[in-house]
This record gives C-alpha cells, structure tokens and sequence, in this order.
C-alpha cells in the first residue's frame, strides 16, 4: 500500500507542477488564459487528491486531519470550478487569474504547513 500511496503522491505533484507552472507561464506572458497545462494540472490534483485521501495506512497516527483533507478538497474543487468554466474563453480577468494561483499556492500551504 505503501508504493500506491507514493506513486499517488508523485502523480499529485505533477498535477501540481502543471497547474501552478501554466499558470506562471501564462501570467507572466500576459495572456490571461486556460492553457492545457492548467486544465488537466487541476484535473490530476483533484483525482489523486481523492486517492491520496483514501485510508490506505490502515489509521495510523501519520493519518492526516479530517478537517485538513476537507479544506485541502473545497480548495482543489475551487480551482477546478475556476479552471473549468472559462477555459474555452480567450481571456479571463487578470484577478481571476491570480485567484487560480492564490488558491493553487494555499492548497500546498495547507498540504505542508498543517499538522
């Protein structure tokens, strides 16, 4: 179970790679835009989010908070909701867009920070 969780884990973080660097590349071009990168980046992190919450360890005191996995979900929804609805647009509101980022920068701050 342990290299399931880990391969989970691994996928987690390229999902996240995906979002938070498309939507760097992005702002930084100026074009306020979903990308590919940006769209499945928000897919990945929330389908192996869901994985990774699943009671693999068997309940062990590494399990993580209930509360914190609550929050860390309504986040990853957040984000996908964001990135789903405009991204066929050509553009989308430059706040909008550093929403995406804000949301996507506070789910790793709650994924490392809370304990």
């Amino acid at each position: 179970m342990e290299a399931l969780r880990l391969i989970l884990l691994f996928i987690h973080l390229v999902g996240f790679a995906l979002l938070l660097g498309g939507a760097v590349a992005q702002f930084l071009s100026g074009k306020f835009r979903i990308n590919p990168a940006i769209l499945w980046g928000s897919i990945i992190q929330l389908v192996s989010g869901l994985g990774l919450a699943a009671p693999l360890r068997g309940g062990g005191d590494d399990e993580p908070s209930p509360i914190k996995l609550g929050v860390k979900l309504l986040i990853a929804i957040l984000i996908f909701i964001m990135v789903f609805i405009p991204r066929k647009r050509e553009a989308v509101a430059k706040g909008h867009f550093i929403g995406i980022i804000v949301l996507t920068l506070a789910n790793a701050a709650v994924a490392v920070f809370w304990r």
